[in-house]
């Protein structure tokens, strides 16, 4: 087979010189920028996340001021826990909100949907945290490093405390998902991906968790370990719902119910009195079953179960994040 040209072929070959090829536009100052806080679908992911936290610290000042919240946990009771933390929520709600308006999203998105607001995930939820905690320190009773001395609590004062406390810690629930697990996973998570945006919000659970009083390596790591436990709820569930329920009935379980120290801070009112004693390792020692190995062991066996619950993720969660 032969390849035949015209009689222009040979000037047309040699009229296309490198000197007439076009050069590229020399990228602007203003390109440039816009390069750097635009990408193909708006503002960038990190930009976004920076507004928001920006937002974040700008609303928690009057709203502190007008609730008289210091920001900081001086004593550890229910009350204290509520009122903090359930200002703190209302900060993170209402940055959501706005980032929400400013992005044409909804709360949904960002993984507090109203439908299915306290339905059968969260009471689920509530189920996982109170049955995760107990298999903690019944295997601590079991291996004689935990004992039980009667009621700390009865009657009306029992009830009391026990619903307060469900309603400070359902506060502490709402605050910390919706602040790792709400607005900034589902930004980082369009720039980097579900996982490393929830490998590295946990990392920053676990960090901030070392500010507690008390707190050590082991327990920060626990809480970074339940954390991703977390971030698989929401995966797999579609929303935080599942995540809010068990962090609420993890902490109460743990704070009121057996009455053991919660990060090395012990309740003011609860329900049993609990001994713990032995190796630190096995106990936790002053921090609690938080820096426990068993905890760490319960929390890893913890999100093989929720996989294997809800193995069959969310159409929304799944489909390609841009």
């Amino acid at each position: 087979m032969t390849m035949q040209m015209g009689d222009g072929s040979a000037s047309e070959v040699l009229s296309q010189t490198p000197a007439s090829i076009p050069a590229p536009p020399t990228p602007t100052l203003v390109s440039r920028v816009k390069w750097v806080f635009l990408g193909p679908n708006g503002m960038r992911a990190l930009w976004r996340l920076v507004l928001f936290l920006a937002l974040v610290f700008a609303i928690r000042i009057p709203v502190n001021r007008l609730l008289h919240v210091s920001g900081r946990i001086t004593e550890f009771t229910a009350k204290t826990v509520l009122v903090q933390d359930g200002a703190a929520f209302l900060v993170v709600l209402i940055a959501s909100a706005i980032m929400g308006a400013f992005e044409k999203r909804s709360l949904a998105t960002y993984g507090l949907p109203v439908r299915g607001a306290f339905g059968s995930r969260f009471f689920e939820g509530l189920v996982w945290g109170f049955v995760a905690e107990s298999a903690t320190m019944l295997t601590l009773y079991f291996t004689g490093t935990a004992s039980f001395h009667g009621l700390a609590q009865h009657g009306t004062a029992a009830l009391y405390f026990g619903a307060m406390w469900a309603a400070a810690f359902l506060a502490v629930g709402f605050f910390e998902e919706l602040l790792f697990r709400g607005y900034p996973q589902f930004t980082l998570a369009t720039g980097i991906g579900f996982w490393p945006a929830a490998l590295l919000l946990s990392g920053l659970f676990w960090f901030a968790h070392m500010s507690n009083p008390g707190e050590t390596w082991v327990g920060g790591l626990g809480a970074a370990l339940a954390a991703v436990a977390f971030c698989l709820s929401l995966r797999l569930t579609g929303s935080l719902w599942f995540a809010i329920g068990m962090h609420a009935a993890w902490d109460w379980t743990e704070t009121y119910f057996f009455g053991v120290a919660d990060s090395g801070m012990q309740a003011n009112g609860h329900l049993l009195n609990t001994t713990l004693s032995g190796s630190k390792w096995m106990t936790g020692g002053t921090v609690g079953p938080e820096g426990s190995v068993i905890e760490l062991i319960v929390v890893s066996a913890v999100i093989v179960l929720i996989f294997v619950r809800f193995r069959r993720p969310e159409p929304r969660l799944t489909a390609p994040l841009s």
